[in-house]
């Protein structure tokens, strides 16, 4: 067609490529993933048997937004809440495959001949595991019951924070072309503060503006707004000098604390899955045959240093977290591939001048390699491990186990200053990022409007400034005495200084250190928008903070916002009809799950399912058409659709939900063994069915449906069971082929 843009070809060739493609690899029980790269290659520049792709840029612009979609998923699926379920086990883990894995990842590139900046990059593409490619394992490895797995989902949570935060870094890199450590800091410390000020207002008012708007939702329409919010946060990311991946994944993670995630997250999944294949497939099209043979020595070395190193260094890291060396081998045999992140973090290289371009292919095929490999590594640990055992010696594998003991046991009295360090140190920074962000928007926006507002009303400037300042001190009051008061019980620390005398020397300086933050923010406030001396600004700053901090209506508007945060914090998990009490969270786990049309439970009664009996797991509550069935008896019928409160521990939640959520292995049925077929019989003055009700006649007994009766040019549509058969009728009716035996007037039966 002529005048039609070079993109539709391309989107043509790239998604009927990738769904072939895929077909074969679905049918070869492997990830899609590597049937999308492989696709790309195919359809890529360099595979010159098929149509290649004309227009690279319009490309790359639909892999950039692949990238967005598949960070708000991930956000989607993500929860603030897991990373302080993970725990130790979780941090540590990752942090030390993370630490061995770049250090190991840059020598290797050193020993390579790589420059010193593919060396970093290189570093940071190993260090990441691919959760898809982990988690699709366990699905066709039916592991998701076994109680290793809680751990490597837990390291994997980390690991995909982590890896958003390395984006952010080495997004700085890509900019600027070189490391600066002061420019870095920096970029770190604007990150935190970013993060903080997106997430607290973020929190604060979506789920606020989602509730307004819950009785005017639809589908369409919330998927519009979720889509609309996600790429808001890309624009306000790049604005603030972050990668659009960091946007996509924190309006993803604030919307997982919503009650609509799961909502989005159904509705966002196919346009993640669309976008993504373009992405992956784009990846596949940099790969140049020419450059893996020529390196196919260096592939195989960083294909062998991810397999064997990092699933050591997991190893480590779970055993140095408290686990016994069972669960740490199980676990860190996971740990051996690399995926999308690379990819990501191979793209921003690439946008370095003078970076190897050679490394993306590189990269692109250890990432398939280490996938093909990772199945046979998470069946062979149980082995590896039943090899290792005994060959352990018996002083080392004492020690072990006393470390295990006692990895998570703590001096009560350092334990409570830990605890109470850590919880003052949260509200300062939190608090103090609030009132930054306040200051910073007051100075910028508020004070130059008041003073454009007055100029024109012919004010004198003093008052533009008085009002500006005033508002903004009194817009500041409730979280400058969060930051100054708040949780500073005096019986408390006077309890502290009585047990453990050592607690003055951290108490002290924090409380110091808390009054100084509030002094420092309303001496901001007041210097921006006066030019006074030092001294006057401080004591206005104190005589402000003093009034501040022993006012009531601070301490109660600041209660009431508090109250609203953790409301729409909290919201998702109040869903559920009760919540486990903190000192059972590790015992226990509740999950709501979705009753699939194709589960063997659908139809059945509670009782005939006996979830208690086969899995251990108690089904609390069932939410069926916006009805809400509080602790359903044995002799409810579970129906598809039916979304579930099961309760149980970790692996008993696990084993069911196989059984919940179950997917079709073929997704269309055809209906070509039970095909329908139409009649058509005119009806005789002697024939048997004269005169007959349609209830009592012959084809009721057979397998047919009278459909229409045509009389007298008139058609009877869905006749009723008392119409009469009268002569000269012509019937319409439907039967399957091989069940009518109908005597007597086959002559007169036409088959349509």
């Amino acid at each position: 067609m002529e005048g039609l843009p070079a993109i539709f070809m391309d989107l043509a060739i790239i998604l009927v490529a990738a769904g072939v493609i895929t077909v074969v690899f679905k049918w070869l029980k492997q990830p899609l993933v590597l049937g999308y790269i492989l696709a790309g290659f195919f359809i890529g520049p360099y595979f010159p048997w098929f149509p290649a792709i004309t227009d690279a840029t319009n490309i790359h612009v639909w892999s950039d937004i692949g990238i967005v979609f598949l960070m708000f998923g991930l956000g989607l699926e993500f929860s603030i809440k897991k990373l302080k379920k993970v725990g130790a086990t979780g941090a540590i883990t990752a942090l030390t495959e993370l630490a061995i894995m770049f250090l190991i990842g840059s020598s290797v590139g050193k020993l390579l001949g790589l420059g010193s900046m593919e060396c970093t990059f290189l570093g940071c593409m190993l260090s990441i595991s691919s959760t898809s490619i982990i988690i699709k394992s366990f699905d066709d490895m039916k592991l998701k019951q076994q109680k290793f797995t809680s751990t490597v989902t837990a390291v994997l949570v980390v690991e995909d924070l982590v890896a958003v935060l390395l984006l952010v870094v080495l997004g700085t890199v890509s900019v600027s072309k070189s490391f600066d450590g002061g420019a870095l800091a920096g970029q770190m410390v604007k990150l935190g503060f970013f993060l903080v000020a997106w997430f607290v207002f973020g929190i604060y008012l979506i789920p606020t503006f989602l509730r307004w708007m819950r009785r005017y939702m639809s589908e369409e329409t919330l998927l519009i707004l979720a889509v609309g919010l996600c790429f808001g946060m890309v624009v306000l990311a790049a604005n603030a000098g972050f990668s659009t991946a960091l946007g996509a994944f924190v309006m993803g993670a604030i919307l997982s604390e919503t009650i609509e995630a799961d909502v989005i997250h159904r509705l966002v999944t196919p346009l993640k899955n669309l976008f993504g294949a373009v992405f992956f497939v784009s990846v596949g099209m940099l790969i140049e045959p020419s450059v893996l043979v020529e390196h196919w020595l260096t592939i195989l070395i960083i294909a062998l240093t991810v397999i064997i190193f990092k699933s050591l260094s997991a190893t480590i890291g779970v055993t140095l977290s408290g686990r016994p060396l069972k669960t740490a081998v199980q676990s860190g045999f996971c740990f051996c591939q690399i995926g999308e992140f690379s990819f990501i973090i191979a793209a921003l290289g690439m946008t370095i001048d003078g970076f190897d371009k050679n490394l993306y292919p590189i990269i692109v095929s250890v990432s398939i390699l280490t996938t093909f490999v990772t199945p046979y590594m998470i069946k062979g640990a149980l082995p590896f491990y039943g090899w290792l055992e005994p060959r352990i010696p018996a002083k080392l594998k004492h020690r072990l186990n006393q470390y295990c003991e006692h990895a998570n046991r703590d001096s009560g009295n350092k334990a409570t200053m830990r605890r109470y360090l850590r919880k003052q140190l949260t509200n300062i920074f939190i608090h103090g990022v609030i009132l930054a962000v306040i200051a910073l928007l007051s100075s910028s926006l508020l004070k130059p409007l008041l003073d454009d507002i007055f100029a024109k009303a012919g004010i004198p400037q003093i008052w533009s400034r008085l009002t500006g300042m005033g508002a903004t001190l009194v817009l500041m009051s409730p979280f400058l005495w969060a930051v100054a008061v708040k949780n500073v019980n005096k019986e408390r620390i006077k309890k502290m200084f009585e047990t453990w005398h050592h607690s003055q020397v951290v108490v002290i300086p924090l409380l110091i250190l808390r009054y100084f933050i509030a002094l420092f923010f309303v001496g901001l406030v007041v210097g921006s928008y006066f030019s006074l001396a030092i001294g006057f600004l401080l004591v206005i700053a104190v005589m402000v903070m003093l009034a501040v901090l022993y006012s009531r209506r601070a301490n109660g508007f600041y209660a009431q916002i508090e109250d609203r945060f953790f409301s729409n914090f909290n919201q998702r998990q109040a869903q559920n009809s009760f919540h486990i009490p903190t000192a059972m969270e590790d015992e226990f786990a509740m999950e709501r799950l979705q009753v699939t049309q194709y589960s063997p439970l659908a139809g059945k009664t509670l009782a005939d399912g006996q979830l208690r009996e086969r899995y251990g797991a108690n089904i609390v509550t069932i939410e069926r058409a916006g009805q809400i069935i509080d602790l359903p008896g044995r002799e409810e019928i579970l129906m598809p659709c039916d979304i579930l409160t099961v309760i149980g521990t970790e692996e008993e939640v696990a084993k069911v939900r196989p059984v919940i959520e179950v997917e079709p292995e073929i997704l269309i049925h055809d209906h070509s063994d039970h095909e329908l077929h139409m009649y058509r019989y005119h009806v005789d003055a002697h024939g048997p069915l004269c005169g007959v009700e349609v209830r009592y006649s012959t084809l009721s007994k057979q397998r047919a449906i009278v459909i229409a009766i045509e009389r007298g040019g008139q058609k009877i549509v869905n006749p009723s069971r008392d119409e009469i058969f009268l002569a000269g009728d012509i019937l319409w009716f439907v039967s399957p082929e091989g069940d009518l035996t109908l005597k007597g007037f086959e002559n007169k039966l036409v088959k349509i």
